[in-house]
């Protein structure tokens, strides 16, 4: 099993701890996300200090305040690490509008750019900004790999499959009322599909009342497998060939 998107920095169990019971439940790869200059480091010094561990670097849209290039030199020379294997997160979130959109857009370019420099694929997250996402990868993201981070935007599947883009899935599509978010699930082509976490956000029905952390991955791929109607072993190999295609992981 993988965990295609988690934040170790972000839980409050140490590490180390997180790596030992998502190992013990299975889950041999994991890929910590970072969302600014510090996050981005402590994801490189995670992936350092454990095996099963790897990164990403990135800046958040709600962290995008500001960007200039100064931060996209930053963030070349963090991806550069070898244990870095993908460029984000990064997007457009108009919910909260923490960064202006200005900012957004400009960072969320930046990143798109280094994503096509580095040959490494790009992990976009978009909150109440479907749309502006999409345009702006359509015209800026032709031939960079890129990975749907928690997948929420179900009436745009067809249009994100037709790009090639890889669909990740959270806890929150196991939620009773995510039945559009399930409906797209169903229909994810098996090669183009992850799980992840999230964590420590977006925890699975099953263990809803804890905060999420990567080991709770498997109950995602579970729901998964039996909403698809395959054996969970069949789907937990996909998951893993999937990873490793996209991120170069082995």
């Amino acid at each position: 099993m993988i965990d295609s998107h988690t934040h170790l920095d972000l839980c409050e169990a140490p590490a180390a701890q997180l790596v030992a019971e998502a190992e013990a439940a299975g889950v041999g790869r994991v890929l910590t996300i970072g969302i600014d200059s510090a996050s981005s480091r402590a994801a490189l010094a995670a992936a350092e200090s454990f095996p099963q561990v790897y990164a990403a670097v990135g800046r958040h849209p709600n962290a995008a305040r500001g960007f200039d290039e100064a931060d996209l030199a930053e963030l070349r020379a963090l991806a550069a690490h070898p244990r870095c294997v993908a460029i984000g997160e990064t997007g457009l979130d108009f919910y909260r509008e923490a960064a202006p959109p200005a900012d957004q857009r400009r960072a969320f370019a930046a990143q798109i750019a280094l994503a096509r420099e580095s040959g490494k694929p790009l992990v976009i997250h978009s909150r109440a900004a479907e749309q502006p996402t999409l345009t702006q990868l359509g015209e800026e993201a032709r031939g960079v790999q890129v990975v749907m981070h928690c997948f929420s935007m179900p009436a745009h599947l067809d249009e994100c499959l037709q790009r090639g883009y890889i669909i990740s899935f959270a806890g929150n599509v196991t939620y009773p009322r995510a039945t559009e978010l399930a409906g797209a699930a169903r229909r994810v082509p098996q090669e183009r599909l992850l799980v992840e976490t999230d964590a420590p956000y977006l925890t699975p029905q099953p263990v809803r009342k804890e905060r999420n952390r990567p080991a709770h991955v498997v109950y995602t791929a579970a729901f998964l497998a039996t909403l698809r109607g395959v054996a969970p072993e069949q789907l937990e190999r996909a998951l893993e060939r999937n990873a490793a295609g996209v991120f170069g992981w082995r």
